[in-house]
């Protein structure tokens, strides 16, 4: 199982950013995803995670700022980050699994993708 994503940057405190995972090796459409993110220092964070049926749950720091989307046919999974602030940088990591609440602790996930907004 692999999962490759892509799309970090740096950007300005109000931009916009999209990240991309592209899945390998599970049943993609059956599967949960979601985003996380880790600071330094800091707790790893639920940002945003949806379910194989489309059900969808947000952090609330990124609530009506961040979408998550999947495109099953490509095994995508993308976040779409507006209105960003400094206090979203972090690094960002998908992940997949079964249902969202077992994706923590028994889920693949990816590498990460560094996310700096600036001031």
């Amino acid at each position: 199982v692999q999962l490759q994503a892509s799309g970090g940057g740096l950007v300005q405190t109000g931009g916009s950013l999209r990240l991309s995972c592209a899945a390998s090796g599970i049943m993609f459409s059956r599967n949960a995803v979601a985003w996380y993110r880790q600071a330094p220092g800091k707790q790893r964070y639920l940002v945003a995670a949806m379910s194989s049926g489309g059900t969808t749950n947000y952090g609330d720091s990124v609530k009506g700022r961040f979408t998550i989307s999947r495109d099953n046919a490509k095994n995508t999974v993308y976040l779409q980050m507006n209105s960003l602030k400094p206090e979203d940088t972090a690094v960002y990591y998908c992940a997949a699994g079964p249902f969202i609440e077992t994706i923590p602790n028994r889920g693949y996930w990816g590498q990460g993708t560094q996310v700096t907004v600036s001031s």
